[in-house]
């Protein structure tokens, strides 16, 4: 009568994917879709696999193998939903990364550890994968008015920048020291910025001064913060900002370059651009989808 039901240890034999409850619980996963997060679920189950094969890169970290058509016989989904679901990972929720091999060989997936701050990782004991890494590489959050670019400067010309932000100057006094160093490796580690250097060779202040913005937002003791000309209070803004990963700094240097207008108060325009990238990078990303479905 009752053997359609569980009893107390009948649950144990049955063999489940495991998809981690910080995505579910997180602020800055909740927007991820549930089916990304179940997507995630089997990346992880296929990590045990990747291990018994050796599947170890020089550096010692384990990749997987899963292509577009296992997602969409695992997922019963079309190839323009495995190729979303793929995008949302990577370039949403930055918990993948693909390496393409080329030569019609299947993209090299790598997992990502999940990067809380500080006082988040005390409460659900992770470790950021980048705690180890060391003070060596990090720039100064205060940049020298004496370091700038030594050529396209049309940019910085044209609207008379200076990108020396003095910590506080409109009011955002930060916190410890410590939060301080705290917040500058982890964004300087997570937005990429080393290798923004390579690919932004002359604005090289531009990207310390972003990143030093990022990081004098993130230890404000205020309440609120001024974007736009709005009052946002801090813990959204702080949020949004965790959400931020390489592919939103490069649409504000885009962006940015792209502009003709005269900014008044620099400090302001990057502070919005970069609050607002969450948003309007979207479609940045759809059309990049858009277009792997129109080459294959």
């Amino acid at each position: 009568m009752y053997e359609e039901f569980f009893g107390i240890e009948e649950s144990e034999q049955y063999a489940f994917y495991r998809v981690p409850k910080l995505l579910f619980t997180n602020e800055r996963y909740r927007s991820l879709s549930a089916e990304s997060k179940l997507l995630y679920g089997l990346f992880l189950d296929r990590m045990g696999i990747s291990r018994k094969n050796g599947w170890i890169d020089k550096d010692g970290r384990v990749y997987i193998i899963y292509t577009v058509e296992d997602i969409m016989e695992a997922l019963g989904c079309g190839n323009k939903k495995a190729i979303q679901l793929l995008a949302e990972l990577e370039k949403k929720g930055n918990l993948i990364w693909r390496k393409k091999q080329g030569l019609g060989k299947p993209n090299l997936i790598y997992m990502k550890k999940f990067i809380l701050p500080q006082s988040e990782q005390e409460g659900h004991f992770l470790k950021c994968e980048n705690d180890t890494s060391g003070n060596g590489n990090l720039t100064s959050l205060e940049m020298s008015k004496g370091h700038g670019n030594n050529t396209n400067k049309n940019n910085l010309n044209d609207n008379n920048m200076n990108l020396s932000f003095p910590s506080g100057d409109f009011g955002m006094e930060h916190g410890t020291d410590g939060d301080y160093s705290y917040y500058h490796e982890y964004f300087f580690e997570h937005l990429e910025i080393e290798i923004l250097y390579k690919n932004y060779p002359y604005d090289k202040e531009l990207l310390d001064s972003i990143v030093a913005l990022i990081v004098e937002t993130m230890c404000s003791k205020r309440k609120q913060i001024r974007i736009a000309g709005d009052d946002k209070p801090v813990e959204i803004v702080r949020s949004r900002f965790m959400k931020l990963n390489s592919e939103h700094i490069k649409f504000v240097m885009d962006c940015f370059k792209e502009n003709t207008t005269k900014i008044r108060n620099i400090k302001q325009y990057l502070l919005a651009a970069i609050y607002n990238s969450i948003l309007t990078i979207d479609g940045y990303f759809d059309a990049l989808v858009r277009h792997d479905l129109s080459e294959g």
